[in-house]
């Protein structure tokens, strides 16, 4: 057990979905994985161990943001022995010829945050998805005809800006989306040599002011977890 985890060793994959929202995780656990078992409810994070064609996989809440998730991913990685962790999470598109539901896998993340320079103490690492999984991911969604767009995201640490044009430049440079959590995600994936892979499903645009639901968001992104798990069972 952990400061914010209730799993005893051996209670997690060494394979675990992350979602920022703990209800994606719950609703990923008793809809899509079999002969799932909860392994954490503190502070409402839910986190489950079942099975996905005999895979045995975790999937974890973790909140929104990057501190949130940088507490879930240290302990996972550190507490666990937890080997790859996957987020499966949603964004703003910040291109306009993204669509509401479209799959986003991102190869690489920018940030206005500092917690990578404090993580890395300075140095300059890549920030960037596991390039194997990354690629099997997207062989497995050219086998299964699922259309995805890869590309770079940017994870922020403010969700409510003063400045509401910011987003210009980095649509300038060809960044697809925004969220809130995948840089720490790759940075602390690089420093502790684990694999790290964020897949994304568009949730609103924010050139055009398309948005989803809430509870649409909970239960959206069914063919794109279903990808990440096909790849996840090739792979093993």
């Amino acid at each position: 057990m952990s400061l914010h985890l209730a799993a005893k060793p051996g209670d997690i994959a060494d394979t675990v979905l992350i979602a920022g929202d703990p209800l994606r995780a719950r609703h990923i656990a008793t809809t899509v994985l079999e002969k799932s078992v909860c392994y954490n409810e503190i502070r409402g994070m839910f986190g489950f161990t079942g099975f996905y064609k005999g895979k045995r996989i975790s999937v974890q809440g973790t909140g929104m943001g990057i501190p949130s998730t940088a507490i879930y991913a240290h302990e996972l990685i550190n507490e666990y022995d937890v080997k790859r962790l996957i987020r499966v999470g949603t964004c703003g598109a910040i291109q306009k010829d993204l669509s509401l539901g479209d799959l986003i896998l991102a190869e690489s993340a920018f940030t206005d945050s500092n917690a990578g320079n404090m993580l890395t103490k300075g140095k300059i690492i890549p920030v960037a998805a596991d390039y194997d999984l990354l690629a099997k991911t997207m062989l497995t969604a050219a086998k299964l005809a699922v259309p995805v767009h890869v590309g770079s995201v940017f994870s922020t640490d403010l969700f409510y800006h003063p400045d509401r044009d910011r987003w210009k430049t980095w649509t300038e440079r060809g960044v697809l989306g925004v969220e809130m959590e995948t840089s720490v995600l790759y940075t602390m994936a690089a420093l502790k040599k684990v694999s790290a892979m964020t897949l994304l499903v568009v949730s609103d645009n924010i050139l055009s002011g398309a948005a989803l639901s809430a509870v649409d968001r909970e239960k959206m992104g069914r063919t794109g977890i279903e990808l990440v798990l096909e790849t996840l069972v090739s792979i093993e």
